[in-house]
């Protein structure tokens, strides 16, 4: 008994040590990727200037006389991540509550399936399928030159948020007590106020936590957005080709070299910022909620 009570403790102790490296190890490695993205990011913003960098206009990196502004990239990540929560987490949040509480148990267990498979697949062949659908379908209905613009992305992210907008919700909802839901039926509630206006709210903090992945997912996209946005450094429009933060990174560091190079490890920068900036906040919101 002795040996096993000693093997059983060492093994415990063995446990928290890797535990403890692990969590260290995922420390370390934001820390590294920090110190990464400011050692070759901030040379460039220096050269360049901020202002001139974060506010400028035009970019033309390989231009004779280059111009490196990327408020055009900002505006579009931001549009395009908006209108893809605004649609996007609705829809999320009402299949979600369909298949965790209105739904039979069959079909519900078809539609997670069916939404499984969509967080399975990969980015490319969203962004194929928006290709060969979408882009041709919003040039069509809306009588464009080009349907490959920033409508188009905001559809593509849409669907790309709906899976984990959808399961993390889903998760949540389920994991209500009973005893609520049985406590506003038994007040003479129906079921669907029940479900809006109990359920819904005490999982809510669950459904901001989908939202705040929805909006990692979307900002940091790049090949999906990359085939259906046009890829053009102009200032967003809804129905005008646009370039996104990511894919201004994607389409050119392949070929660049010298300011241009750090200009993109600038661009990366700007991005871990903002990505950064939207979790402390959502964060923060759920924080508050919880407490």
């Amino acid at each position: 008994m002795k040996k096993l009570k000693k093997a059983a403790n060492f093994f415990e102790k063995l446990m928290n040590i890797i535990f403890t490296a692990c969590g260290f190890l995922a420390v370390a490695f934001v820390i590294v990727i920090t110190g990464f993205l400011v050692v070759k990011g901030a040379p460039a913003i220096s050269k360049i200037g901020i202002t001139d960098f974060l506010f400028g206009t035009k970019w033309e990196s390989t231009a004779s006389e280059a111009s490196y502004g990327i408020l055009p990239f900002i505006l579009t990540s931001v549009y395009g991540t908006l209108g893809a929560v605004i649609i996007g987490v609705p829809l999320g949040l009402f299949c979600a509550i369909f298949v965790a509480k209105m739904a039979k148990p069959n079909l519900s267990r078809m539609v997670s399936g069916a939404v499984d498979l969509l967080s399975g697949i990969p980015s490319v062949v969203y962004g194929l399928v928006g290709m060969i659908i979408i882009v041709p379908f919003v040039r069509k209905a809306f009588n464009l030159p080009d349907g490959a613009n920033l409508f188009s992305a905001i559809i593509v992210l849409t669907v790309m948020i709906l899976p984990s907008v959808v399961s993390i919700s889903e998760t949540a909802i389920r994991a209500v007590p009973r005893e609520y839901e049985e406590a506003s039926l038994a007040l003479g509630a129906t079921k669907t106020e029940t479900v809006f206006k109990v359920v819904v709210p005490a999982a809510k903090s669950g459904i901001l936590t989908s939202v705040v992945l929805g909006i990692g997912r979307s900002i940091g996209e790049a090949m999906a957005v990359m085939m259906v946005a046009g890829n053009v450094a102009n200032m967003p429009r809804l129905f005008k080709s646009v370039r996104f933060l990511t894919t201004a990174i994607a389409s050119e560091m392949s070929y660049s070299s010298g300011l241009q190079r750090e200009a993109l490890f600038s661009i990366a920068l700007v991005l871990f910022v903002f990505i950064l900036i939207i979790n402390l906040i959502l964060n923060l919101v759920v924080k508050k909620d919880k407490n």
